[in-house]
């Protein structure tokens, strides 16, 4: 009986923490993604991109034309001469009802050109918007982060909160052996309520960033969850995998095919035509009344007019190249500004962490030894006061560097996308 007791309390003590929902920093990133109204703008670019190279494709099918004429004109051919018994005057009033058909042939690559332009400009936007996706990698983080550190203060202000009630504890013994009064029982109470309300500020700080989070991920229950801290990242490997970078590729692809485009756009153009009719008159014009008939032939057309701006629009294009060249040196640039801070940074945190550790147990040993100093009467409870405190903001500064660390490496990871 005595084992099951046993057994049930290390039961009720476990399950209330396995059955609290964990949360990582990468399930935070995927639920953002997917919650993230953005992201319903790739399936729509792929759908669009679909619609509109079937268009294009249908560019090579034959293309029907209807036309209907009715005209009046103040003269008509007229022979010279009268032929006997043969009327040779045409109508002055004309109509026409026809129907050309027209096949191309060669069109110089026009069409080509303009699938290679739609695959390459959705490729640039499906690849704006991955840019956008990703900078929620750095939202996300923040709040992550913002909610680790409250919940190591948390951590910190217990255990204040614990020694202040062993302090409280030992004053009031002090008091009742008459060598303390009821102002140094004040003094520790005091410190316990602004431990009480640390606190209360830290949960709403840390209900606040979960709060926020959750709306960013679409889980509203991510405050009530654990935040579990996530391992050091590897850094440092040089090389940057941003989307930008490969945005800046698709779009000097699409200038390329642009490029490419514009002699298509001055080739001539070969085709077949075929074209029915009924009007009056017909092909024989001096045969009066209403007749059929039809032409066939092959048709080339060549619109010169493009080589007179070819020159400029070849300039412009390579004048976008060159904006698309400056805007990647540009983001290399912050890259490695944002990269360097960062670095520094680090090991600034790294030069800190190393000495945290010493400051906490000489500050552990100073507030013991004023504890002993107190309980002698040799110190004021204000002063054993002091040296708690200062034990305290030393851990509080411990946990800081802590996370302040781990976010520091996962904003190098978010710089370069390693």
């Amino acid at each position: 009986m005595r084992i099951g007791r046993i057994i049930g309390c290390l039961l009720g003590m476990f399950l209330p923490v396995v059955g609290m929902a964990q949360l990582t920093l990468q399930e935070c990133r995927e639920y953002a993604r997917q919650n993230y109204p953005a992201v319903k703008q790739l399936d729509l670019l792929k759908r669009t991109e679909e619609f509109t190279l079937q268009n294009i494709r249908k560019g090579y099918l034959p293309q029907l034309a209807v036309s209907g004429k009715v005209s009046y004109q103040s003269d008509v051919t007229k022979l010279p001469f009268d032929i006997p018994g043969i009327e040779t005057g045409m109508e002055k009033d004309q109509y026409q009802i026809s129907a050309e058909v027209n096949q191309l042939i060669w069109d110089g690559g026009v069409i080509r050109n303009r699938k290679e332009a739609t695959q390459a400009e959705h490729a640039v936007k499906q690849q704006e918007v991955e840019v956008g996706l990703y900078t929620l990698n750095d939202r996300v983080d923040e709040l992550f982060f913002g909610v680790l550190l409250c919940d190591a203060k948390l951590e910190q202000n217990d255990l204040l909160k614990k020694q202040l009630e062993l302090n409280h504890a030992q004053v009031q013994a002090c008091m009742n052996a008459g060598t303390a009064n009821q102002a140094d029982l004040d003094a520790v109470k005091v410190e316990q309520l602004e431990a009480e309300q640390n606190e209360e500020e830290l949960k709403a700080f840390r209900k606040s960033y979960a709060g926020v989070l959750g709306w960013l991920i679409g889980r509203p229950e991510t405050v009530g969850e654990v935040f579990v801290r996530p391992e050091i990242p590897a850094v440092g490997s040089g090389v940057n995998r941003r989307p930008e970078l490969k945005l800046y590729d698709l779009q000097r692809t699409s200038l390329d095919v642009q490029r490419k485009g514009l002699m298509a756009q001055n080739y001539p153009k070969l085709g077949l035509f075929v074209q029915g009719a009924y009007g009056n008159p017909g092909l024989n014009i001096l045969k009066g009344g209403f007749s059929p008939y039809y032409v066939a032939g092959v048709k080339l057309t060549w619109n010169i007019g493009g080589f007179y701006t070819l020159k400029n629009d070849r300039k412009l294009i390579e004048l976008n190249r060159h904006n698309v060249d400056i805007q990647q040196e540009i983001f290399f640039l912050n890259s490695r500004m944002e990269t360097e801070q960062s670095n520094r940074q680090v090991d600034k945190l790294r030069g800190l962490m190393k000495s945290d550790e010493e400051r906490i147990r000489l500050r552990e040993n100073i507030r013991r030894s004023a504890e002993v100093k107190m309980t002698n009467g040799t110190l004021t409870v204000t002063e054993m006061l002091r040296e708690v405190l200062s034990e305290n903001q030393a851990r509080q500064e411990k946990v800081l560097h802590e996370i302040e660390l781990l976010q520091t490496l996962y904003d190098l990871q978010y710089i370069t996308n390693e």
